[in-house]
This record gives structure tokens, C-alpha cells and sequence, in this order.
């Protein structure tokens, strides 16, 4: 509730009182006998409504108190007020807060205890005038504890989305930065290694593997610019990954000596299966020359099966056992979030092999 909205029902209580005085002060003509009011009787009149301020935090006792104060009043040889809209209000909170099978209880104990004072003064137990509000109170009560519930299971169910829309950004951020940054990284680190073991023999190769750093290192800085671009802007105007692009990593894997076989076509494809498909061969190459013990080919091949474009990236290099990195978490999270699927496994003949279906 807003804050100017529970000020407000804080304070309700005091113009109930002012209104219950003045009811009171205004019926007086009409009565037979002249009756004065005096200090102790306004008191009396009004303390039912004092126990309200506190009626959310001690519902109970609240109830309990202006039920009390609100019809000893009534019984009372003192002027006539319409003192039960205290405990009225007491019963809507009471309902509010505890639901409509606890408060009817306390509602019937409430015409009860009207029932016998009635008969001990004898009136009429039947006459309902006084206590007619309980049914309606607890009818109030109810239907404001339920729209309350409503509204914060909506707002667990905002919160929770925007936490998982949260998540997910946060988990493409990751696979974006690592697909630019370790795809570069690991041709500069392997130009690199070149460069130093052939700077004293062969200065053309070395220099061809500057080259080669200096060109690694300049794709990754425009990509991770135009990362950074769309991060800060909310905007993505970077270019988006594409298997038109394909030559670029076929030529970085060269570069880094593999000898690399394509084969098939992918055809025309849908925006998402285009980038996430560049996505896979990417990390997948990456991967080949980062980790591939002794690979020295590394083929491609695209095919389409059953409505799915199938993507497959395998190298030469020995059997080896190792536990999935981050780049093969994310090229699964991106197969996944197609609704395809994606096997990376060691195989037992030799090499790696990446296989990726992406329904189209």
C-alpha cells in the first residue's frame, strides 16, 4: 500500500469517532427525555474507537476491546450513538487479516454475547439492527484479504520474471563476451607461440604470426566494442553473427595451422539458427585449438534432417578426458534455447566431435 494510502487508513479511526459524535449530537432532538452529554459519556462514547489505531497489529484484542467498549456504551443510560461501527471495523480488519472461518467465530461469539445481554435487559434478541454489520464486515474483510493476495501473487510472479529475464540476459552477456574474447584470445595465444619459437630462424614466419596477432586482435576488439556498444546503449545495432561469415574462422583456424574441410550447405536459415549455428562452429574451433592434443584437421560439415539444420565440428586430434568448460555450457544453452540439442564428446577412435541439431 502506498504510503499516503496507510497514513490514510491509519487515521481512520478519528473521523469515525467525529462522525459517531456527531451522529449522536444530532439524533438527541428526536429523543423523549432530554438527555445531557457530559465529559465522562463523550469519553465513553469515543474509546471505542481509541483500540483501532493498533487493529492490524493485535487484531484479537482489538476486536475485543471495542466490542466491549462500544456496547456497555450502548446499554448504558447515556445519549444513543451509533458506537458498533468500532467494533465493525474491527471485525473488517479482523477478517482482513485472519480469513473469513476465524473471524465468523469471532462474529458469532459477537451475537451471542448481543443475544444474552438482550434477554438479561429484556429486549429482543431478535432485533439485528445493532449487529447487522457482522456478516457484511466479514464479507468486506474477506474480499480485501483475497484482492491483497492476488496483487502479491502478482508481484511474486513480476518479481520472479524479471529476475529470470535477469538471468537469461545475464547468461547471453557471458556466452557473447566469452564467444568474442576466447575465440581471438586463443589464435593470438597460439600465433603467439609460433612467433617466439621461429623468431631466430625463420624472422619471415614470425613476422607472419605478428600479422596474424595483430589481425586476431583487431577482429576482437571490434566485436568486444560492439558488445560493449549494445550493452550500454539497450540498442543492438551490432552486426550479428552470420555463416556468412564463416571464412573469417575458417582463415583464423588456418592460421593457427589446421588444415580445415568444409562440407555441405546450410542454405537459407532463419536470423536465430544463422547466428547461434556461427556461434557453435566458432567455439567449436576455438576449442580445437585450444585443447586438441596433436589435432592437425579439423572438419565442418552442415546437413539438414527432418526439418533441423544439423551442424557437426570434428578434429583429429588424441582421445582425451575432459570435464565440459564454459564454451560447451554456452554452445548447449544456445542449442537450448532453440529447442534443439547438442552432443560434445571424445571419440573413441580419436578426436572431438561437436554435433548440434537447430529445428529451423
Amino acid at each position: 500500500m502506498p504510503h499516503g494510502r496507510a497514513r490514510k487508513a491509519a487515521l481512520l479511526p478519528i473521523p469515525l469517532a467525529i462522525g459517531c459524535l456527531l451522529i449522536a449530537g444530532f439524533t438527541s432532538r428526536w429523543h423523549e427525555q432530554t438527555v445531557h452529554f457530559t465529559v465522562l459519556g463523550v469519553a465513553w462514547m469515543l474509546s471505542g474507537a481509541v483500540p483501532l489505531f493498533w487493529r492490524d497489529r493485535w487484531p484479537y484484542t482489538v476486536y475485543a476491546l471495542s466490542t466491549v467498549l462500544a456496547f456497555s456504551y450502548l446499554y448504558s443510560d447515556n445519549q444513543g450513538a451509533p458506537t458498533p461501527i468500532f467494533p465493525a471495523l474491527a471485525l473488517y480488519a479482523l477478517a482482513k487479516r485472519v480469513g473469513p472461518v476465524r473471524s465468523s467465530i469471532a462474529g458469532l461469539v459477537l451475537l451471542a454475547g448481543f443475544a444474552a445481554a438482550q434477554l438479561a435487559t429484556g429486549g429482543d434478541a431478535t432485533d439485528v439492527r445493532y449487529v447487522g454489520f457482522v456478516p457484511v464486515a466479514i464479507s468486506i474483510g474477506t474480499a480485501a484479504r483475497n484482492v491483497r493476495a492476488s496483487r502479491r501473487s502478482q508481484h511474486e510472479v513480476f518479481e520472479e520474471r524479471a529476475r529470470r529475464i535477469a538471468e537469461e540476459e545475464r547468461l547471453r552477456i557471458a556466452r557473447e563476451v566469452h564467444d568474442v574474447v576466447a575465440h581471438s584470445l586463443a589464435m593470438i595465444n597460439v600465433q603467439a607461440g609460433v612467433g617466439a619459437h621461429v623468431a631466430d630462424r625463420r624472422p619471415e614466419e614470425a613476422k607472419q604470426a605478428l600479422l596474424a596477432i595483430k589481425e586476431a586482435s583487431r577482429a576482437a576488439l571490434v566485436d568486444l566494442r560492439a558488445t560493449l556498444g549494445v550493452l550500454r546503449s539497450g540498442e543492438d545495432r551490432a552486426p550479428a553473427p552470420s555463416l556468412a561469415r564463416i571464412d573469417e574462422l575458417l582463415g583464423s583456424a588456418r592460421g593457427a595451422g589446421l588444415s580445415v574441410e568444409v562440407s555441405g550447405d546450410p542454405g537459407e536459415l532463419p536470423a536465430p539458427v544463422d547466428s547461434t549455428a556461427y556461434r557453435i562452429v566458432q567455439e567449436a574451433l576455438t576449442n580445437t585449438v585450444r585443447h586438441a592434443v596433436e589435432a592437425r584437421s579439423v572438419s565442418v560439415r552442415f546437413s539438414r534432417d527432418d526439418g533441423s539444420l544439423v551442424v557437426e565440428v570434428q578434429d583429429d586430434g588424441r582421445p582425451v578426458e575432459t570435464e565440459p568448460g564454459n564454451g560447451v555450457r554456452g554452445m548447449r544453452e544456445r542449442a537450448l534455447a532453440l529447442g534443439g540439442t547438442l552432443l560434445a564428446r571424445s571419440r573413441d577412435e580419436g578426436g572431438f566431435v561437436v554435433r548440434a541439431e537447430l529445428p529451423l
